[in-house]
């Protein structure tokens, strides 16, 4: 898992300087619409929603895009879509299990762009849970190192998250990790936040419980594959059970 993480804290500070940016803004305000819709407009009564606003925050996405997606999903405003969510199953080069979760409002178009995505790329669909049972979902809060010019430790993390539920804390270079089951997500953010501690983002996901060590050329081919799928509007997360060394990643860039 330690490998992902850090290629996924990697490919996410890359996403927010690089020409995909204006991509990853839209899977963002579409997390926010469908969070609005499911729970209402009001972050404080609606922790989903409070998630998906501070998340697309820390990336960067102005204030006003933020407000209308907002409205467009809570009905103050025309305009919003009807997204469905749907997950794919699949597997990769060297037989890494993958989960594919799209918010769309064309299930044919998503559909034909994971297909083409994986066929193009060295992966194939699977069967509906057939892979699923290798993931667990959990609840995953990135917490930045640097605060404020003060350098968090893990004892400091640990301190305010632990009888809040946290299962483990992972050190992925410049942030901290903090794992939960799914259920204790929100009330473990709170204790970091009461603990005075900020924090990057705070999502439900979808972890491997066991992962397949890839080799360079192995790593190469599952960047591909996932590149080839997350530049399709329609997915919005890609889950996938590899793990690659800090060398490994250095190789590959």
């Amino acid at each position: 898992m330690s490998g992902h993480s850090k290629w996924a804290t990697t490919k996410h500070k890359k996403a927010v300087i690089d020409a995909r940016r204006g991509k990853l803004f839209a899977k963002l305000i579409k997390n926010i619409e469908v969070a609005a819709r499911m729970g209402g407009g009001d972050p404080g009564g609606n922790p989903t929603l409070y998630d998906a606003i501070q998340k697309a925050k820390k990336t960067s996405v102005p204030n006003d895009n933020i407000d209308r997606a907002v409205k467009r999903g809570s009905g103050a405003e025309a305009g919003g879509a009807e997204y469905q969510t749907i997950m794919y199953e699949g597997y990769g080069p060297n037989g890494v299990a993958m989960l594919v979760e799209c918010l769309t409002d064309n299930r044919n178009r998503a559909a034909a762009d994971v297909r083409t995505a994986m066929t193009r790329n060295g992966g194939s669909l699977a069967d509906p849970n057939s892979v699923a049972y290798l993931f667990n979902r959990k609840g995953v809060i990135v917490v930045a190192k640097d605060q404020d010019g003060k350098s968090l430790s893990e004892d400091d993390v640990m301190e305010a998250v632990l009888e809040a539920g946290a299962d483990e804390i992972n050190d992925l270079g410049e942030s901290w990790e903090v794992v939960t089951e799914a259920t204790d997500m929100v009330a473990a953010r709170t204790a970091l936040q009461d603990a005075g501690i900020d924090y990057d983002s705070a999502d439900v996901q979808f972890v491997p419980s066991m992962t397949v060590d890839l080799d360079a050329d192995g790593a190469a081919k599952i960047f591909r594959l996932i590149d080839a799928l997350e530049d399709s509007d329609d997915v919005q997360n890609v889950y996938a059970n590899f793990d690659v060394s800090d060398e490994i990643m250095a190789e590959v860039g």
